[in-house]
């Protein structure tokens, strides 16, 4: 499936374009004699899809960072979460039991044993 042709796709007017005359000039019987053309076309969509979220998520990382403060100081909290994971003892030592295992053997020849 693909999104509505009708709306505007400006890097993939060419291959819409390309597959509308496929469709009109091919049976329709023949539903595989456009498929080439189809899948040109999604690779574009894709191509499409990647820059615009790639322009949508441009700055991501400093939103996030805004939110995590607001939510720190709506909370009345100092610290992030992961400077909390930094300092908290069981949560180490957790880890470390974890990572005691994982150099014995894999974690999930420990868990699942046969």
């Amino acid at each position: 499936m693909h999104p509505p042709l009708d709306r505007p796709h400006p890097m993939c007017q060419d291959q819409i374009q390309a597959l509308k005359d496929c469709h009109s000039s091919s049976s329709k019987l023949k539903f595989w004699a456009c498929n080439e053309v189809k899948f040109a076309m999604d690779k574009c969509f894709k191509r499409e899809k990647q820059a615009l979220m790639k322009e949508i998520n441009a700055d991501y990382g400093e939103k996030r960072k805004r939110e995590d403060e607001a939510f720190q100081e709506a909370m009345g909290h100092k610290q992030s979460f992961e400077e909390f994971l930094q300092t908290d003892k069981q949560y180490l030592r957790e880890m470390n039991k974890a990572k005691e295992m994982d150099v014995e053997g894999t974690f999930s020849d420990k868990a699942f044993p046969s």
